[in-house]
């Protein structure tokens, strides 16, 4: 059996025509970097757990197949037409908190990149579409967080009590 580095090339390739691929420094450092979620982020779930204790329903992590492209919005307020999404520093190059990589760093600038130019698209189309777009870092207080959101929504509806007679 051949090392890694001879089976995938000494410069990372995967196969015969892959993109190369960036090898972990340390088993800890791949460890963590496989435990990142796309979805559910602690900042995300404070966020929701407080709007919905607020009285605010949403929708979470849903597709939307806008004209000019795909968006998931991390919440989505549908009839209202607001997308919030809660960006994690160092994912979307925070220019406050978002660390630079030192290791394969031909890799990570890179992606990160893309991720920013990924997020002006999501944004633009959005826009386009009628949609208000809010971006939160995951480093903002959650009531600073939760005020972006209420000025972007409004109130939430209030619901009828149970047994009320509809008039």
């Amino acid at each position: 059996m051949l090392p890694d580095d001879a089976q995938n090339g000494a410069n990372g390739l995967r196969g015969a025509g892959a993109k190369p691929y960036p090898f972990p420094a340390t088993p800890g450092r791949s460890a963590n970097m496989k435990a990142n979620r796309r979805t559910d982020t602690k900042p995300e779930l404070a966020l929701r757990a407080a709007l919905h204790a607020a009285g605010y329903r949403y929708r979470k992590d849903f597709r939307l197949d806008l004209p000019l492209r795909r968006v998931r919005p991390d919440i989505a307020f549908t009839r209202r037409k607001v997308a919030v999404f809660v960006d994690g520093c160092f994912w979307h190059a925070c220019p406050d908190h978002g660390s630079k990589p030192k290791n394969n760093e031909w890799y990570w600038s890179p992606k990160l990149a893309r991720n920013v130019e990924r997020d002006r698209a999501a944004d633009d189309a959005l826009t386009q579409a009628g949609w208000t777009v809010v971006r939160l870092w995951e480093h903002v207080p959650l009531t600073d967080a939760i005020a972006r959101v209420v000025a972007a929504v409004g109130e939430p509806k209030a619901r009828a009590a149970p047994g009320a007679a509809a008039g």
